[in-house]
């Protein structure tokens, strides 16, 4: 029996990785990825005893899909600022609760409801700028502006300063996932000190924030509070997570609506709340395809023995396809289901703290892209451009056209 070969930056499965996933929950459930020497946790069950097991796999580099080493060119870089870890993401035990406790705070579900009028006319005005035009790549013009837009203004941080956020946040990421040519993970380090830089200026003048988040933040520290780096990482991290997941969701949803009609359609009649609608397309295509773990103590998964060290990586998009746990799951159904565990979000204590608020961002901006332009449809097949990631499932480019009265 031939071994399925995991290989998400391909051609092929960049177009469709969930018969590559099916074979593998199937037959080798634990699979093991040479060229990254990481072993993939691909079913449900397994994925779900991962997460709640943090004492056995540790969250340390948990985006690293890299083995090996960082080149010595790109340490002196980053010796110039400060550790990136640990953070929210990549961290356990008492340091992440701390971590974790001091967002809670200020990132309660009372607060996210309250910038919803913001949210909604943060997606007005940036539709604005391109509805009169026909055709647009829904990426670039709004895609990642839209949840980039939202997050700086909770911070507190200038609009001016998006694009930068968006510079800054893709050289972290892929400077912390790994891999790529030496000169460009240098100049990847050069974007992620000066994010750190920005970041810890603006903790050490929080009137720069105004009364975003970044001030209430620095005012709430107390002296057993977080120090200066570590809401430096903190907010790093709301930065980069709190828009690549809804950047992508987006992009994912709108073909997935676009290639169901009817399922668009319920969606546009109101038998579909769009709180479900959301659900299906977290599920569906998952935007973080996946997360890293190493396991600290000798156990055994699937059957498969396990050694300290090893590193797993624990596979949402896959486990959100496994018929083990939900009926018919490559089917896009955005009614009501039985038994949709939805894992986009990850699960146990390294949940995603900003679900709430990317939920609500998805729920605003994809029924109000449909009704601000009429007839929208999908733009031509070269116009479509798959990210090449190894732990996300997104658009670099996605062309789509409407009507213009």
């Amino acid at each position: 029996m031939t071994t399925p070969t995991f290989d998400p930056t391909s051609d092929g499965q960049l177009a469709d990785p969930y018969p590559t996933y099916t074979s593998m929950r199937d037959r080798c459930p634990v699979l093991h990825e040479r060229n990254r020497n990481v072993l993939v946790v691909t079913r449900h069950e397994d994925v779900l005893r991962v997460l709640h097991d943090p004492a056995t796999y540790s969250s340390e580099s948990a985006v690293k899909a890299a083995a090996g080493p960082e080149a010595d060119e790109v340490k002196q870089v980053l010796a110039e600022g400060w550790s990136l870890t640990p953070n929210l993401t990549e961290s356990d035990g008492a340091e992440h609760t701390r971590l974790r406790v001091a967002v809670n705070r200020v990132f309660t579900p009372r607060r996210v409801a309250a910038w919803e009028p913001f949210i909604r006319q943060t997606a007005e005005d940036l539709i604005g700028r391109f509805a009169a035009d026909g055709e647009t790549d829904i990426i670039g013009s709004f895609a990642w502006p839209f949840p980039l837009h939202v997050v700086a203004g909770i911070l507190g941080i200038p609009p001016g300063d998006v694009p930068l956020l968006r510079q800054w946040s893709h050289s972290w990421l892929r400077l912390s996932v790994g891999g790529g040519e030496v000169a460009e993970r240098v100049e990847c380090a050069r974007d992620t000190i000066a994010m750190q830089n920005y970041v810890m200026a603006m903790l050490r003048d929080p009137g720069t924030a105004g009364e975003g988040l970044v001030a209430s933040l620095a005012a709430d520290r107390g002296p057993d509070g977080l120090d200066d780096v570590e809401l430096m990482r903190v907010v790093m991290n709301l930065i980069i997570a709190g828009h690549v997941t809804v950047t992508r969701s987006i992009g994912n949803g709108l073909v997935s609506l676009l290639e169901h009609p009817s399922q668009l359609a319920a969606l546009r009649d109101g038998s579909v709340p769009a709180e479900a609608m959301v659900e299906e397309i977290l599920r569906f295509e998952s935007p973080v395809q996946g997360l890293f773990r190493t396991v600290t103590r000798p156990t055994e998964l699937a059957g498969r023995p396990l050694r300290p060290g090893d590193r797993l990586m624990v596979h949402f998009g896959s486990a959100n396809r496994d018929d083990r746990a939900l009926a018919n799951p490559d089917t896009f159904d955005i009614g009501p289901r039985a038994g949709r565990n939805m894992l986009a979000f990850g699960h146990g204590i390294h949940s995603c703290l900003g679900a709430g608020l990317a939920r609500l961002q998805l729920r605003v901006a994809i029924p109000l892209l449909f009704d601000r332009l009429p007839g929208l449809r999908l733009g031509p097949p070269d116009g479509r451009r798959r990210e090449r990631l190894v732990i996300a499932r997104g658009y670099d480019e996605l062309r789509l056209c409407w009507e213009v009265p």
